[in-house]
């Protein structure tokens, strides 16, 4: 089965389905938290921007104008919401700070529609792993700050075996990737 296009995803999940939302949650979530944490937010904080967009979007979602837009959307909605976090921490933003911050330049339809075709790609090649590759990775890819002694509680997976599991996964999706999209790993 092919990829369901984005503003199909969107206007479904916006009409109560659930597996779009889901779908949606899975293909967005690393931007929102990359935009959130490149405020330089710490994880509580980013946590909350993070549930906030989601709120948002929920709250939005049968308003939006161009549904198959969300990711910019939601880039856009996450900078505010960090920018907003920031000023009622009562912390100074510099101009040089906000300067170093990701620009919305980095969120231009080209931009979105290759980070896009990245997500794709890694997906289908992750989708081939194991099981236990696609949950380990998953799990470490979902929340960087998550601990070794917490992945190892949530998988039923002791601790010295985490990092060379995820080596070895981490090769064979590599593997995949570099059969399936060369240039992603720049050698196409």
């Amino acid at each position: 089965m092919g990829e369901v296009d984005v503003g199909v995803l969107v206007r479904t999940a916006a009409a109560g389905d659930q597996s779009s939302w889901d779908e949606l949650v899975d293909r967005f979530s690393g931007l929102v938290w990359h935009v959130a944490r490149g405020h330089r937010l710490g994880h509580a904080d980013a946590a909350d921007v993070v549930q906030t967009v989601w709120l948002r979007l929920v709250e939005s979602m049968s308003r939006l104008r161009e549904p198959a837009a969300v990711g910019g959307w939601l880039a856009t909605t996450t900078r505010n919401e960090s920018l907003r976090t920031l000023r009622r921490s009562g912390r100074e933003v510099s101009d040089d700070e906000l300067a170093s911050l990701p620009a919305d330049e980095d969120f231009s339809p080209e931009a979105m529609a290759e980070a896009g075709e990245r997500r794709v790609l890694v997906r289908q090649a992750l989708d081939r792993l194991s099981l236990r590759c696609q949950t380990l990775l998953r799990a470490l890819a979902s929340n960087p700050d998550t601990s070794y002694a917490e992945i190892s509680a949530a998988l039923d997976m002791p601790i010295g075996s985490i990092g060379p599991t995820r080596g070895r996964c981490l090769d064979r999706l590599r593997k995949g990737l570099r059969a399936d999209a060369p240039h992603l790993l720049g050698e196409g």
